[in-house]
């Protein structure tokens, strides 16, 4: 057991290690294609990779079991990031950055809500999240200042939410006893389903001339192979080792391994409002992660409902 969790929280640091990577990447295909399309050729070089790691079909499946299927599709791969950029058009990045960082908290309080064994509100998670989203913000908020926009700032949220429930919904189908190659490569095919319809009614053509350089071309097989095939079979597998909300956590690793990678490949200047950053991320996630200073585990007056 103690061989399980451990091998959790090392594959969920890993999938952040190389999520985190991914906003460099983007940023450079950026310059050659809009944010859906860059969407869009990810996911399906991630199915396609998939689909030769494990050519089987999926068999066997009820109709319920190929609605969550459908239901995660939509969350974490369609809504999720399109919300995601979406909200970057309206409000800055800084904004997005510390909102979507709450992802956390909000597992926890899906997790609450449909009473599973991970759902007690603990005193250190609050606090570890609480310490995490100041040095967040730190991090964001370096070079650039905080402003609301409502709109943009709803998106985010409403991208951190989607992705709680994406992280529930992996633990629902793990329940069901598939492969996890499979069921991640069904969950891929049901969110290219539903960006097909978003890609069609953009203007923009889907011109695969940019990959003759090879830049774009190697920044495209890393989000394809790496973050997308990989990574989304490597966070399904934490999550049911480790559960969704203490596998949540480690997203506030997020802005920190992509400050490390700006500095390595952008040649950002390192500064210290982001050393200060870094090092309340780390120490919110270390507090999420220690045992309880509570005597019950729990806090009583909001878990009373939950007991």
């Amino acid at each position: 057991m103690q061989n399980s969790s451990l091998n959790g929280h090392l594959t969920a640091i890993f999938t952040i290690f190389l999520w985190g990577m991914t906003f460099i990447s983007t940023k450079i295909l950026l310059q050659v294609w809009p944010p859906v399309i860059i969407l869009f050729l990810r996911f399906v070089i991630g199915f396609i990779a998939l689909w030769l790691i494990k050519p089987q079909m999926l068999h066997n499946t009820t109709w319920r079991q190929e609605l969550t299927f459908m239901t995660a599709g939509i969350c974490g791969i369609t809504l999720y990031y399109l919300l995601e950029n979406v909200a970057l058009t309206y409000t800055q990045a800084a904004n997005v950055s510390v909102i979507i960082s709450a992802a956390p908290f909000f597992t926890l309080l899906v997790s609450h809500w449909l009473r599973q064994d991970d759902g007690h509100i603990r005193f250190n998670f609050l606090l570890g999240f609480v310490v995490a989203m100041l040095g967040i913000a730190l991090l964001s908020a370096s070079g650039s200042t905080l402003h609301l926009n409502p709109l943009g700032d709803f998106l985010a949220l409403a991208a951190a939410f989607v992705w709680a429930l994406y992280s529930q919904l992996v633990k629902k189908i793990d329940s069901f006893g598939f492969n996890l190659i499979l069921t991640t490569r069904r969950i891929f095919f049901y969110g290219l389903m539903f960006i097909l319809p978003i890609l069609m009614l953009t203007d923009k053509q889907i011109s695969l001339l940019p990959l003759r350089d090879f830049t774009y071309l190697l920044n495209l097989l890393f989000l394809g192979l790496g973050a997308s095939a990989l990574c989304f079979v490597t966070w399904n597998f934490a999550v049911k080792l480790l559960g969704a909300v203490k596998t949540s956590i480690y997203i506030y690793l997020n802005p920190v391994i992509t400050l490390c990678g700006s500095i390595i490949i952008l040649h950002e200047q390192l500064t210290t409002p982001m050393t200060c950053g870094v090092i309340l991320a780390l120490a919110g996630l270390l507090i999420s992660e220690l045992p309880d200073w509570c005597l019950k585990d729990k806090i009583p007056f909001i878990n009373k409902r939950h007991s």
